[in-house]
């Protein structure tokens, strides 16, 4: 049976990771209209107000993916020091801890990036395209690939949470 604590921050944990990773994902098909496919080149015949308004949606979705991370991350700091279960009994535990944690410094440094978006785009209300347009090339090339990485490290700690492997099993003692 688990703490009070330990129930209430894995409620705030499933409910930020599906805000976090449902958000990222859209912001991420959002980010693919704008761009040739397979390059980093923008579409040629897009129309200044609709790449403009594509902008717009992907920081107002930065929004949400960052302050849903931040709930993930908090939430689960909480979880892990409330719980009753332990990594050395619960191996598929310490891997999705591991999994998850690996990667707050990229998580960070996006979200620095997303900020400056943010702060252009609802605060500035600039319309000059090509700073959105560096801002939005930085954020993709900034790590060569290692968001989608993490995306998959994610992914991977959700299905070890379910399946739970590693877990150690006490023997019973026969009668």
């Amino acid at each position: 049976m688990q703490s009070r604590i330990a129930r209430i921050s894995l409620l705030f944990f499933v409910g930020g990771a599906v805000f976090w990773l449902g958000g990222v994902n859209i912001r991420a098909l959002i980010g693919n209209d704008l761009l040739v496919m397979g390059t980093l080149d923008f579409e040629p015949n897009i129309p200044p107000a609709v790449e403009r308004f594509s902008f717009h949606l992907v920081s107002a979705s930065s929004v949400v993916v960052n302050i849903a991370y931040l709930v993930t991350l908090v939430s689960s700091i909480v979880f892990l020091r409330a719980t009753s279960l332990r990594f050395k009994q619960h191996g598929w535990l310490m891997m999705s801890a591991i999994l998850s944690y690996l990667f707050i410094p990229v998580e960070i440094y996006s979200m620095f990036l997303d900020a400056k978006m943010v702060y252009l785009d609802m605060f500035v209300g600039s319309n000059d395209l090509v700073e959105f347009r560096k801002l939005f090339i930085h954020r993709l090339a900034a790590f060569s690939g290692v968001p989608i990485i993490a995306l998959f490290c994610y992914y991977t700690a959700i299905g070890l949470a379910i399946f739970r492997p590693l877990k150690k099993v006490t023997p019973q003692p026969s009668p």
